[in-house]
C-alpha cells in the first residue's frame, strides 16, 4: 500500500492511497460510504475514529486503520465515486507524514559516503535532527535562499517512518514498530552546516526535506537490498545500494529507542550514500531539478526555486 496526504482546495491534506492505476483513493471517505451503504447511522464518526485523515493518528491506529483501509480500497473498486477516488492529476500530493513528533536522520552512514569524505567508520551512529517545517511533498520546489547559503546540496536517503510507540526495542523486534519506507532528500546548505560543530542550521532549512510516498512494509520485504539513485538535471550523481548502509534499519530502531521514545509518524532518515554535491565542490542553482528513485518505493522529482529572485 502507497500512503500519501494530498488536497483538493490547496488547504486541509488527507491520507489517501495510491492504486496501481494512478488514482487516489481517500480510505477515511471510502470507508463512510460503505458504512452507510450497510446503514449505518454514525458511519462518519466511526469512520473519522478508525481512518482519521491526519496522517499520524492514522499511523498511530496501526493495523487496525491499514485493515480497514483494505476494505476501503475494495469498497471504492467496486463503486467508485468522485468524492472518494481522485485522478492523481487532478490534486496535490503532499508528504506522507506532515506534522510528526519527530525527524531523526542519520550522518556518515554509507561505506561509500564516509568513503569519499575521507572519515573513519563511526563507532555509534551520528544523528542530528530536522524540523517539520523542513517537510516537503515528492514535486514541491526546493527553496534557494542566496542570503543564507551559497553552498546548497542533495542527499537522497532511504527513509523509514515508525508506527507504534517503542522504548528499549531490541533489534530482533524492530520491524514491529516500523509502519513503511519512502524515498526522501535530505536538501543542505553545506557552508550553513560547517559554519559551526553543530549541524542543525544547515540541515532543517524549510522545505529541505521532500518525501515520497509511503510504501508500507509488508510490500518491502528487504529494505537493505534497494538500488538507490540521485540524480540533477538528469545527470546520475549518486549510485549505490542500501546494502552500503552502517547500520541498518533494525540497529538503529534500537539504537534510537534507548535514547528516547519512538512514536508513530516519527521520520528516521538513515543517511546518503557516496556522490554528493560537497565532495565535488558543485552546488544547486537556480532551476535545477534533482530526482531521487529508490527501488520498490519510486522516486520524488524536485526543483530548485531562487527565493530571490
Amino acid at each position: 500500500m502507497k500512503l500519501l496526504t494530498y488536497t483538493t482546495n490547496g488547504n486541509t491534506f488527507r491520507v489517501g492511497i495510491l492504486r496501481e492505476n494512478e488514482t487516489i483513493v481517500d480510505p477515511g471517505k471510502a470507508y463512510c460510504a460503505k458504512l452507510r451503504q450497510a446503514g449505518q447511522d454514525r458511519a462518519e464518526e466511526l469512520s473519522q475514529a478508525l481512518l482519521p485523515s491526519e496522517s499520524v493518528s492514522f499511523l498511530a491506529n496501526g493495523d487496525f486503520a491499514l485493515n480497514a483501509a483494505k476494505e476501503a480500497l475494495a469498497f471504492a473498486a467496486e463503486h467508485p465515486d468522485d468524492s472518494y477516488v481522485f485522478k492523481k492529476q487532478d490534486v496535490k500530493i503532499g508528504a506522507p507524514v506532515l506534522r510528526p513528533s519527530k525527524i531523526v536522520c542519520v550522518g556518515l552512514n554509507y561505506r561509500d559516503h564516509i568513503q569519499e569524505m575521507k572519515r573513519e567508520l563511526p563507532k555509534f551512529p551520528v544523528i542530528f535532527a530536522k524540523y517539520p517545517t523542513a517537510i516537503s511533498g515528492p514535486t514541491d520546489p526546493i527553496p534557494l535562499n542566496a542570503h543564507l547559503t551559497q553552498k546548497l546540496d542533495y542527499e537522497g536517503e532511504l527513509a523509514f517512518v515508525i508506527g507504534k510507540t517503542g522504548k528499549d526495542i531490541p533489534e530482533e523486534q524492530a520491524y514491529h514498530y516500523v509502519a513503511g519506507y519512502c524515498v526522501a532528500n535530505d536538501i543542505t546548505a553545506r557552508d550553513m552546516q560547517k559554519r559551526t560543530i553543530e549541524w542543525t542550521q544547515g540541515k532543517t532549512l524549510d522545505g529541505s526535506l521532500p518525501m515520497g510516498y509511503l510504501v508500507t512494509k509488508d510490500e518491502i520485504p528487504d529494505p537493505h537490498k534497494l538500488e538507490i539513485k540521485s540524480m540533477v538535471n538528469g545527470e546520475v550523481r549518486q549510485n549505490s545500494n542500501t546494502s552500503q548502509l552502517v547500520f541498518d534499519v533494525p540497529k538503529l530502531v534500537s539504537f534510537l529507542s534507548a535514547i528516547f521514545t519512538l512514536e508513530p509518524g516519527d521520520i528516521i532518515c538513515t543517511g546518503t550514500p557516496g556522490g554528493v554535491g560537497e565532495a565535488k565542490d558543485i552546488f544547486l542553482k537556480e532551476g535545477d531539478v534533482v530526482t531521487v528513485e529508490i527501488e520498490c518505493l519510486g522516486s520524488i522529482e524536485n526543483k530548485v526555486l531562487d527565493l530571490n529572485k
